[in-house]
């Protein structure tokens, strides 16, 4: 996994005609994209791109886009929250810390 700066590289897609690798920065509004011909091309497009995105901000004057902080705002039926609740307890845990278990063992 590719990360700089707090952003990671998205999905990596390989253009045989071209020869070149191609992405875009996972997690956000905005398109940050970058290229290369090979693996030390590819992560200095990454880098540059991301330095480039973040110059251009400064230069408008406006906030960039960030990656996931990591809070999620999750709706769900009263019924499965206590269910969740429930397990997160039994497990000693809080249901935050229950929950991000659950995600990371669905990887």
């Amino acid at each position: 996994m590719m990360t700089y700066k707090g952003y990671v590289a998205g999905a990596i897609d390989f253009d045989a005609e071209e020869g070149v690798f191609s992405g875009t920065v996972a997690g956000l509004r905005d398109v940050i994209h970058f290229e290369g011909r090979n693996a030390r091309e590819l992560t200095k497009s990454f880098r540059d791109s991301i330095r480039c995105y973040l110059e251009l901000c400064a230069q408008r004057g406006v906030e960039p886009d960030k990656p996931y902080n990591g809070k999620i705002l999750l709706r769900t039926d009263p019924v499965l929250h206590r269910k969740a609740a429930i397990r997160a307890a039994a497990e000693k845990m809080s249901l935050s810390q229950w929950i991000a278990r659950q995600i990371a063992a669905a990887q």
